[in-house]
């Protein structure tokens, strides 16, 4: 039996990757800011973080924030992987942190360089968006009578679940390095995804799609985000929705 320390442990990809880890017969231990009793701010580090890891064999870090942190918390977790003897990270990152200037995807890429020069055995997969976040995103938008779309922007959404069964897959074996990205079954322009959240949760709105500026707008635009040669993924967007539309999905 492996003992296994998920990062974000309780969040939308780490809950999925525990239950696997789990029932796969492994020790799981959970660290986030908030879970006993490994509750860890990883961009504080401390007594807490050393004893998280300690007689740990193996690191999945799924610990993220997009409003900053990322790479202090990754250098307070290498530090203590590397004291701690732990011989195998992981990490999930986003398919085109390498092509897209944009600020968050920029961390994840520092993330990224940080493990690989760790002297510890890495691996890294690179996924796009999960359907959760897009969800997410034009939950938000249809707030107004309007949804402002960007325009000329296509997503190629993936299942949590499934990017968790890959993430396990990997965090049970041995040290892979970079592995082959992994993306949804489908690439969509944006205002579909849009129209298919509407149909889902009955709502009307008008979509409006807006031109935007900006070198990250224009890599999105171009597709440098999206993996179609790597969709793997199964399910789709609208199997997702209809999962969702009678239980969480909020109806306005």
């Amino acid at each position: 039996m492996t003992t296994i320390l998920v990062t974000g442990g309780t969040g939308t990809l780490g809950r999925h990757l525990t239950e696997r880890l789990r029932a796969a017969g492994h020790e799981v231990r959970v660290l986030s800011r908030h879970a006993q009793p490994y509750a860890v701010d990883l961009r504080e580090g401390g007594s807490g973080l050393d004893a998280a890891v300690t007689g740990v064999d193996t690191v999945v870090h799924c610990a993220t924030s997009p409003r900053g942190g990322d790479e202090k918390a990754a250098r307070n977790l290498v530090a203590a992987a590397r004291r701690a003897g732990v011989g195998h990270l992981v990490y999930i990152s986003i398919v085109g942190v390498d092509r897209v200037p944009y600020g968050y995807y920029t961390s994840k890429l520092a993330v990224e360089r940080l493990i690989e020069d760790s002297g510890i055995g890495w691996t890294v997969l690179r996924a796009t968006q999960f359907h959760d976040l897009v969800l997410t995103v034009l939950q938000g938008l249809a707030k107004l009578p309007v949804m402002l779309l960007p325009a000329r922007v296509k997503d190629q959404p993936v299942d949590v679940t499934e990017v968790a069964d890959r993430l396990a897959e990997l965090a049970q074996g041995a040290p892979a390095g970079r592995v082959d990205d992994m993306g949804g079954p489908e690439v969509r322009t944006f205002d579909s995804l849009a129209r298919a959240y509407l149909k889902a949760t009955g709502r009307r709105r008008a979509v409006v799609k807006v031109p935007l500026r900006g070198a990250a707008y224009r890599a999105f635009r171009e597709g440098l985000h999206l993996a179609p040669e790597h969709a793997v993924g199964k399910g789709t967007f609208d199997e997702f929705l209809a999962k969702r539309a009678g239980a969480r999905v909020v109806r306005r």
